[in-house]
């Protein structure tokens, strides 16, 4: 006789939001499902003897409750949903069945075959959550999922349209999105910023956004190349200001793309100011600042054990006797750990020699990385004494970040250590 095949399975959504899930179990299972339920909105409370380090940070920070024991079938009563975490099959069976007793939906990660309701695998796009289930096998449905995340990246924007039937924007509808693109690979673009490109009207872009992001733009985005602004620094920002008030109000979709982070020297701030005294409703998505991700793209470490226990990020578009700098360039020379500039390749030499004149030794390891994370990417070793004049004799040049510190070579080879 032929084995019966399961039962079709009846997908459901749970609102989840102010309702108490128990956990059974606070191992490593419970750690990746515990996420979730909280993100979900729901009262979570684990009963275990032990948590782990993640589980146990939840629990003193207030996000879940931990009854540090066995389970008890009373924990049961008044949840609305259970989730079994343990390996001992006598123990989820009596977990299981408690909840049976009490037509609780008990989730079991020992025996599907056993639990009433199973755990999907996830993909979320914005407003869109895709779950699936593999029939059984975990594989198959993280396969299908990974492949289904791929095409909502790729497809995002129109997905992410209203409904025919659904409520339709009005007129001025419009939103904003200051995104970070990252240092230069488009691959370190986050998640979110790539979906809110997909689904962007109007993207308004600086010089440093990587080429390839922009490639991947629908072909009716409107691209407002902000580097082509024709004024100077200031009325070209009032430009740009106004251009994403503009498109926002006419019900545009608008994202305004920057190298690096929005916040790190990127004026995101004033944009964020127009738009916000405009009315416009703006969402800030950070970007990997080049400040971090180009030493470490070239090898060194803003900090080390042992070596530096502190970064400063600092401007070096003045100069240091420019009467407009806010930086107190002899402080800065006093402290011990490490400095990283931005925009300072021009004013490399009066930057180094006023570090010097304050007292940071000459011979204080230095670097240079040229467009870091990117094909064109350079890199320059040399000391605050001689990097201004090797720089030059490189020939490097912007975009560019110096760093300067004993953690230039915190990770560089040992002289005479083979290759």
């Amino acid at each position: 006789m032929s084995a019966q095949p399961d039962p079709e399975l009846y997908p459901l959504a749970l609102r989840l939001a102010g309702r108490r899930v128990l956990v059974v179990g606070g191992g490593a299972v419970a750690t990746r499902r515990v996420p979730a339920l909280l993100a979900a909105g729901a009262t979570v409370e684990v009963v275990s003897p032990d948590l782990t380090p993640a589980l146990r940070a939840h629990a003193d920070a207030g996000r879940l409750r931990w009854t540090a024991r066995g389970f008890r079938a009373e924990d049961l009563d008044g949840a609305w949903l259970a989730q079994v975490a343990v390996d001992d099959r006598m123990a989820a069976a009596a977990v299981s069945a408690a909840a049976r007793e009490r037509r609780i939906f008990c989730v079991r990660a020992d025996d599907r075959a056993a639990a009433t309701a199973w755990t999907p695998a996830v993909t979320r796009h914005g407003p869109v959550t895709v779950a699936v289930l593999g029939g059984g096998s975990p594989r198959r449905a993280v396969a299908v999922r990974d492949a289904v995340r791929a095409l909502l990246d790729a497809k995002g924007a129109l997905l992410s349209d209203p409904a025919p039937d659904g409520p339709v924007p009005a007129r001025g509808a419009g939103r904003v999105a200051l995104v970070g693109a990252g240092p230069g690979d488009p691959e370190l673009i986050t998640v979110k910023g790539r979906r809110l490109l997909a689904e962007a009207d109007v993207v308004v872009a600086d010089r440093l956004v990587p080429g390839l992001l922009l490639d991947e733009l629908r072909p009716e985005v409107e691209l407002v190349d902000a580097s082509k602004i024709p004024y100077g620094p200031a009325r070209a920002q009032e430009e740009i200001n106004r251009i994403l008030v503009d498109r926002a109000r006419a019900g545009a979709a608008v994202v305004r793309l920057k190298g690096g982070d929005p916040y790190v020297f990127g004026r995101g701030g004033e944009e964020l100011l127009a738009c916000a005294a405009a009315g416009v409703p703006v969402t800030v998505v950070p970007g990997v600042t080049s400040a971090v991700a180009g030493p470490a793209m070239a090898g060194i470490p803003v900090t080390h054990r042992g070596v530096a226990h502190e970064f400063t990020v600092l401007s070096g578009h003045l100069a240091p006797d420019d009467p407009g700098s806010l930086v107190d360039w002899a402080a800065l020379a006093r402290l011990r750990g490490t400095l990283v500039v931005l925009m300072g390749l021009r004013n490399l030499p009066a930057i180094a020699a006023v570090l010097q004149a304050h007292g940071r030794p000459a011979d204080t390891p230095a670097a240079v990385v040229q467009e870091a994370s990117t094909g064109s990417q350079r890199l320059l070793r040399s000391t605050l004494g001689a990097v201004a004049v090797d720089t030059l004799a490189a020939g490097l040049r912007p975009p560019a970040v110096v760093v300067i510190g004993d953690v230039v070579d915190a990770l560089a080879e040992p002289a005479g250590t083979p290759g």
